[in-house]
């Protein structure tokens, strides 16, 4: 939230299962399942997980990564598109189900900044906003978002 891809980025990496699968033998759970508990250094067995189907560790970081990092997020009135990557990454595709409908949305990263959207296009059309209306978007819809250094202000709405 801050808008620093490159630190936001190394806490993803270090939280997700894939961070911890050279130790099995100690964690003693499935090498893809986020655990709710792991024993600490006091422990009797340190490092060992529990209550792995328990957590919803997994649904947080599917929510934190897809509209914080990749920074699809649905509002209201639309879809916003506000990523926060690390700077050299060139950019990203993703294939998203969204009000029923199927959307390919590639975010292009020329300037290697870690946040900030330009523009957008939808279906070939140019958009200088964050959030996409609803009446722009159908099922097939192309989007296009390219990252820069003088980004529009992209709004904050929960929902």
């Amino acid at each position: 939230m801050l808008g620093n891809g490159d630190r936001a980025y190394e806490y993803c990496k270090a939280s997700i299962p894939p961070a911890y699968n050279d130790k099995a033998e100690i964690r003693q759970s499935e090498p893809y399942v986020v655990g709710q508990t792991t024993y600490s250094a006091y422990s009797k067995r340190p490092g060992n997980t529990r209550t792995s189907w328990l957590s919803g560790a997994a649904t947080w970081n599917y929510y934190s990564i897809t509209q914080y990092m990749l920074g699809i997020k649905p509002q209201y009135d639309g879809l916003l598109i506000d990523p926060c990557i690390k700077h050299d990454w060139d950019g990203f595709k993703v294939e998203r189900r969204w009000r029923g409908m199927n959307l390919q949305i590639e975010v292009k990263n020329p300037q290697h900044v870690c946040k900030g959207v330009e523009y957008i296009e939808v279906d070939g059309k140019r958009l200088d906003a964050a959030v996409i209306p609803v009446d722009m978007i159908k099922d097939g819809t192309k989007i296009v978002a390219y990252m820069g250094k003088d980004a529009k202000s992209a709004p904050v709405e929960r929902v």
